[in-house]
């Protein structure tokens, strides 16, 4: 994506972003990983983090769920109970030992959620089991939401099957304030953790992202229809974490050119520069910026390291009208992150699966080592070492010898 400036900067040059001072700019993404058993965070998940973080470095957790409705997949991580704040932690602390510094990824999935329990199946057959345990407030049995009713996609699971997941129903209007509001108090619970800021997961085709599209979002209410309507939820949702926590904790997260979860539309570009108008007239009224907008402009295809002209153009057009720090991610290799960052395409760099096999991928970077390969069938099996906390090191003839 880099052309041929550059500005002498680095993966290894500090930024200041805010008021957290970076020693680099290689970034963990964001990435579900199934260890947190019940939903809570469990030790392995201290050892994780904790292998995958250096002086100055930056952090962001897997998607988290804001409330007991709002998770897609089998044992993710929540944080909208004291057990789970609790367990964060632990997390958090073995982070800040290190010197790094850690948001928490707030993620409702709507539509694309497996509940994975017998009430949610039974809704297939007999809707009435549901509706009696909503009565109840037993909030573990919500049919998931959605901005329009959609036929189900297949989710993988992590014994390797697939199942449909959980049938949704159109989200009502008075109902989305609730939403907003349980966003904004699992960000102070994330505060009350000690995490160092927010990212509110936008993208992929989650609820977020299905309100910003045309072709998911077909709402004949204030939240659908006009770019106006379609960024409202989430102009409405930052507005209130930010008001809570302050907008230098604040982050962002779109992959507005993506086509995943049925989630597209018709001019990404024109959505992208519309929602980017709304946060930057944000901070300009609350007299600060955000901590970053995080931007993704599509899956990477197994083997694909370059963005095609068109993701290019998309990339660059949000990065110069974005009035902030910006982060860009998906398929990034060294040498692209290297390019892109000389070039001043992006300030920081996202990295997913090489971080995933490699917990020293900063020091492999600035060594230019090799690094290792990653297993693709252990990404989100529950086991808390394989595939999770067991990938090595280098060793210290390793870095001897670089």
């Amino acid at each position: 994506m880099a052309d041929s400036s550059s500005t002498g900067l680095t993966l290894f040059s500090p930024y200041k972003m805010g008021k957290f001072n970076l020693a680099h700019r290689v970034v963990l993404a964001p990435l579900t990983r199934c260890r947190a058993l019940n939903k809570v965070p469990q030790p392995s998940l201290v050892e994780y983090y904790s292998q995958r973080s250096t002086p100055g470095g930056f952090l962001i957790t897997e998607g988290t769920s804001p409330s007991d409705a709002s998770a897609g997949f089998p044992h993710v991580p929540g944080i909208y109970t004291d057990e789970q704040v609790e367990a964060w932690k632990k997390v958090v602390d073995a982070v800040h030992a290190k010197g790094a510094i850690i948001f928490c990824q707030l993620w409702h999935v709507g539509g694309a959620s497996h509940q994975g329990n017998f009430v949610t199946y039974m809704f297939k057959w007999q809707s009435f089991v549901l509706q009696f345990f909503n009565l109840l407030g037993d909030h573990q049995f919500l049919q998931p939401t959605t901005p329009s009713q959609r036929d189900g996609k297949y989710v993988l699971l992590p014994d390797g099957s697939h199942d449909a997941y959980s049938e949704p129903r159109r989200l009502e209007t008075h109902e989305i304030p609730q939403i907003v509001e349980q966003y904004r108090h699992a960000a102070l619970n994330a505060i009350r953790a000690g995490f160092d800021g927010i990212e509110i997961h936008s993208a992929h085709g989650y609820l977020i992202d299905q309100f910003l599209k045309d072709g998911i979002n077909d709402r004949t209410d204030e939240y659908g229809g006009s770019l106006e309507n379609r960024r409202k939820f989430l102009i409405e949702t930052v507005q209130a974490v930010v008001e809570a926590v302050g907008a230098d904790r604040v982050a962002v997260r779109i992959s507005l050119g993506m086509d995943h979860l049925d989630a597209i539309d018709s001019d990404p570009i024109v959505l992208g520069l519309a929602v980017i108008e709304r946060l930057n007239k944000l901070q300009q009224n609350v007299g600060s910026k955000l901590a970053y907008l995080h931007v993704m402009p599509r899956f990477a295809a197994h083997g694909q390291v370059e963005f095609d002209q068109d993701e290019a153009r998309f990339m660059r057009t949000l990065r110069n009208a974005y009035e902030g720090t910006f982060m860009a991610s998906g398929g990034f290799t060294r040498e692209l992150g290297m390019d892109d960052v000389a070039s001043d395409d992006t300030d920081l760099v996202s990295y997913g699966r090489q971080f995933i096999s490699n917990p020293d991928l900063v020091l492999r970077f600035k060594l230019n080592a090799p690094l290792n390969k990653y297993n693709r069938e252990t990404f989100y099996t529950h086991d808390p070492v394989v595939g999770y906390t067991d990938y090595p090191f280098l060793n210290s003839e390793s870095v001897k010898e670089n």
